[in-house]
Formats: structure tokens, sequence, C-alpha cells
């Protein structure tokens, strides 16, 4: 271990001394509380059979568009970075190139987690981290993932995760998750979750032919749009009865559309035979957030949205590198209006949880946290992607609670296919929530034994509320 700033108890704490007091007291609270992570995208498979990592470049740097972007965006080309499955250059070289570019991540959150990582897993000084050291520096990696002790389970239990989702492909067969939850030696849960976005979006690739399976797999024999619907609901309740809790959407817009049987048949039609316009097609998405809606007041999976992300910005790196491949950029996004319908049917309707979250930080104030303000259905999704940094975690609590208090609130969503990155992005969560409320006590807003119930609430029971955990 080193005297690294990502082991300073201080990290992330208010630079005033008697509120960063107040912030340490209230902290320790709540930094040893095991991990509830209810939205990510760690492979169960991974855990299920419990697989050696794969060398220091191909699990940090590679499928981390965090990273690839910005090495990018300062003049490393993606195929220098294996993205994509690329093989033209070494793990090894990867790992140089990142090594080189070390101190283009200060101040941005992927360097925070990057810093914690590389201090508190897997032991290394980072402030020694070069291009002189790379080598170094990743044949000590290396020599940790060998380690027989380093193995996937194991990492699960010393991270302290209680419970761990994934996304999955709604006819994946969940094997996996299966394997896990008989298996009596593995003790937390991984819960699948259910990701229909491929099978809703007409421009997704393959779009009518994975279609056409679902209904052929699970649509009772029905055809069209009818077998469609039975086979989505067929294939929740599957998700359901092996432990899934939620049903997430990385729909383009919040938008939500009711329509009726006639016109949906008539839009699926469209979409099924490729003729359908964008216009038709972002119709059929926003109806299907309805229908999505409609099915979890039924069968009690929550609802979460990801929308307002442009997709694939450039064409170039989509062709070549295929997605998550860095270029997927904010748009901005608005609720109010656009959820009215779905809301106006199920907000109030008893059971039903729905998650929104957003990328475009004006909407925080004005309309996710008036929604949740009233709505019983409401939980105000966490600060999502670029906004899961420090600082705009900050603003977000500071956006929403004068409207929605503490309790409307998701807990913290680390939205993550980097495994060793979990304990960084929760620790720095409690951090800020820490840090917030301390400034709340010193203002004299409200009391310290008051602000001690919160941050536990926040980071334990708010997950388990909003998640049905």
């Amino acid at each position: 271990m080193t005297s690294s700033i990502a082991t300073d108890p201080n990290r992330l704490l208010p630079a005033e001394t008697g509120t960063r007091t107040i912030a340490r007291n209230l902290l320790a609270l709540v930094e040893d509380l095991p991990i509830i992570s209810p939205h990510g995208h760690v492979d169960a498979a991974m855990l299920a059979d419990n697989t050696p990592f794969p060398d220091p470049a191909t699990l940090l740097i590679s499928p981390d568009h965090y990273v690839t972007r910005l090495l990018h965006a300062n003049g490393v080309p993606l195929e220098q970075l294996r993205v994509g499955g690329t093989t033209e250059v070494s793990p090894r070289e990867v790992w140089r190139h990142f090594c080189r570019a070390w101190k283009d991540f200060d101040g941005t959150a992927s360097g925070y987690w990057l810093r914690s990582e590389f201090v508190n897993v897997f032991g290394l000084d980072d402030a020694k981290i070069s291009e002189e050291t790379a080598d170094s520096t990743y044949d000590a990696i290396a020599s940790r993932l060998a380690d027989p002790d380093f193995r996937p389970r194991q990492v699960f239990s010393d991270f302290n995760i209680e419970v761990l989702a994934t996304t999955d492909d709604p006819l994946d067969d969940l094997s996996a998750h299966a394997l896990l939850a008989a298996d009596d030696t593995f003790t937390g849960r991984v819960l699948p979750t259910f990701r229909p976005d491929a099978y809703i979006k007409f421009d997704a690739a393959g779009f009518a032919e994975r279609v056409q399976k679902l209904i052929d797999s699970a649509g009772d024999g029905k055809s069209g749009y009818a077998g469609y619907i039975r086979a989505m609901e067929n294939r929740r309740r599957y998700f359901v009865e092996h432990g899934a809790v939620s049903a997430d959407h990385g729909s383009k817009t919040a938008q939500t559309l009711k329509l009726d049987e006639a016109a949906a048949r008539e839009l699926f039609d469209k979409g099924m035979s490729g003729s359908a316009t964008v216009e038709e097609a972002d119709a059929f998405e926003a109806h299907m957030m309805y229908e999505m809606a409609r099915m979890s007041v039924v069968d009690g999976l929550v609802m979460t949205m990801h929308p307002g992300v442009f997709r694939n910005h450039h064409p170039g790196t989509f062709e070549r590198f295929g997605g998550d491949s860095g270029h997927d950029i904010p748009f901005a996004t608005t609720y109010t209006e656009a959820l009215r319908p779905l809301l106006a049917d199920f907000g109030t309707a008893e059971g039903f949880h729905f998650v929104p979250f957003t990328i475009d930080e004006t909407v925080f104030s004005r309309e996710i946290a008036p929604l949740a303000g009233f709505y019983p259905s409401v939980y105000i999704g966490a600060p999502w992607w670029f906004l899961d940094a420090p600082d705009a975690m900050l603003r977000f609590r500071s956006a929403v609670t004068e409207t929605a208090g503490f309790s409307r609130s998701s807990g913290f969503i680390d939205d993550t296919r980097a495994f060793c990155s979990i304990p960084a992005r929760h620790d720095a969560s409690r951090r800020i929530e820490a840090s917030f409320l301390a400034r709340l006590v010193a203002e004299r807003r409200i009391t310290e034994d008051r602000a001690a119930e919160i941050i536990v609430d926040i980071v334990d029971a708010a997950p388990r509320r909003a998640f049905k955990l």
C-alpha cells in the first residue's frame, strides 16, 4: 500500500475542517455497509464459471469506454486500444498507451476510480504510473490477476457485494443465474435484468429475425403483434421466476404513447418488413414504453428508463468497432409531458415502481424531482453515466432534495461493466452523500442525528426500497 491520495481518509470530503469532521462521522456509519448494485453490466457467467480475469488491458482498458474515449480524443486510434475485439496490438502495448496518457485522467471520474483500483485493489503506487513504468505496472497487475485467490467469486466477497444485477437479453436462458442461485457456497445475490431494447428498436441490427425468434419461442402459438406482446409477457415472467426485480430500457427519449391495438399492429408490421420511417419507429418505441409499464404493473418488475443518449454518434467508428466504443453522446431530454401517458394510467398504480434516469442535469430540479414529489411510483434515478462524477453527484443532490427530499431516490447505481471499479464507485458516492449532509448540518438545516439516519437510508435502504429488494 502507498501513501496515495487514494488512501487519504479525507478524499472527496469538504475542505473546511469543521464540516469535514461531520462528514467523516457520517461516512463512518456507511463506508463498511455491503454494496447493493441493482443496475449494472457485469456478465453473470464470469461469476458462475469463476473464470480467471484476463490481462490488465483487457480487464481495465479496452472494454471501458470511459477510458478509451478520452485516449482516442487525445490521439490514440481505437485499434491501438483493442476496442471492439481488434487485435492489431498486444495487450501490453495497450497498457503502454494508457500509461503515457495517465495524467490526462486527472480530475475525471474515471481517473478517480482507476486510481482507487490501482492502489486499493492492485497495490500499485499510482504516482509512479508513467510511460517508463508501463511494463512493471503491467506485470504487477498481471501477477495479481494470476493469483488463485483473485478469482471473480472471491473478489465478489472481498468487495462486500450483497446484490449485483446484470443486464440480459430476453431470450437468455439465464443458466448462469440459475447455477449461482443453486450454489450454496455462493452467498451473494446475482439478479438478471430484462433488457428488451433490441426487440423494440426497429433500427437494431437483425430486428425482424430476432423478434420472430422471440415470437416463435414464447408467443404461445400467436403470430404478429399479438404473439409479440404475449412473448414479451411470458419472457418477463420467466425472468421473475429466475430472480429478476427490474426491467431496463435504454429508450431514445422519455416519450411514451398509448396506441390502440390496430395502430400498434400497423407500426409493428412496418417494423418487421423494414418499411417504417424514423418517426414511426420512434412512435412504436414510445408505445412499447407504455406497454412495458403496463406489464410491470402486472408482473411487479421495477421499470427503469435510461433515455437521452445519441448512440453511435460517429458512423465510421460504429461500422468498424461496433457499439459501446466511446462515441455515445448525450442530448437534451424532457420528461414531464413525455411521461404523461404512462403516469396518467400507472403513476398511482399499487406496487408500480418507475425509475427515470437522465444525463440532462437541467431536468433534475425542473421535471424529475417534481414528478417524484407527487407520483408514488416514481423514484429519482441516481446520476448516471456522464453524471456519476463527484461534482455532478453533489449538483444532483442539491437539485432534487429541496423538492423531493431524500426518500424518493433510487440509491446509487454504478452501471458498470468494469467489475473491479465497483467498490471505488460506491465509495465515491458514499463520500459525496456524507459531504452534502455535513454541509446541511454545519448550516444548521438538519441535525447531525437526522443526517446519520438519512445517510444510512440513502446508501442501504433506498436501493432496497426502490428495487423491491
